[in-house]
């Protein structure tokens, strides 16, 4: 298969996927190796960066998804009301989900110095954090992650693309130990 074909069969699965694909289930149906598939996905990713679509990576799995800048008109269009901004809460407990995952809710209250719990469930609810796993410790409790959704709401293709945050690593006793 040349890479042209397979980059148009990967775009042709991702967009009638409803949820996002591993780079493995995607060299398994095109009947490729996976190294094929990545160069592909990579390349698709660069193409789509002009368009109203874009492909957006969680580790080794990508999905199709609309370009951040269309999602005005897309409201319109289907006559959504994007008033359900998030609070400042739900964006303090959120970045600091998407910076130290996996998180339990002990770790999260730690930093924030408040109960959670509420703020958990609404970003849970909005599907923008998931259960990743469960802590191997006593009461198991839930490692936090976020999600594509999360990727999506913020108009980025990866977690990669967060921005550096050393200041806030340094603040908390997280970067070099000079002792």
């Amino acid at each position: 298969m040349v890479a042209t074909d397979v980059e148009r069969f990967i775009e042709a699965l991702l967009f009638v996927a409803e949820e996002p694909v591993s780079l493995q289930d995607l060299a398994s149906v095109l009947e490729t190796d996976r190294d094929t598939v990545e160069e592909a996905v990579a390349r698709l990713a660069t193409s789509s960066k002009a368009r109203g679509i874009h492909i957006v990576r969680q580790d080794s799995h990508v999905q199709m998804a609309t370009a951040p800048d269309t999602s005005p008109a897309i409201e319109r269009f289907l006559g959504v009301d994007h008033a359900r901004s998030l609070s400042s809460a739900a964006l303090e407990t959120l970045s600091i989900i998407a910076y130290r995952q996996p998180v339990t809710r002990a770790e999260i209250e730690a930093i924030r110095g408040v109960d959670s719990s509420g703020v958990l469930r609404t970003l849970d609810g909005r599907s923008l954090i998931e259960c990743v796993g469960r802590l191997e410790q006593v009461g198991r409790p839930i490692l936090y992650g976020t999600t594509f959704e999360f990727l999506q709401y913020f108009g980025i293709d990866s977690l990669e693309e967060l921005p550096d945050l050393p200041e806030i690593d340094q603040d908390l006793g997280l970067g070099n130990d000079e002792a």
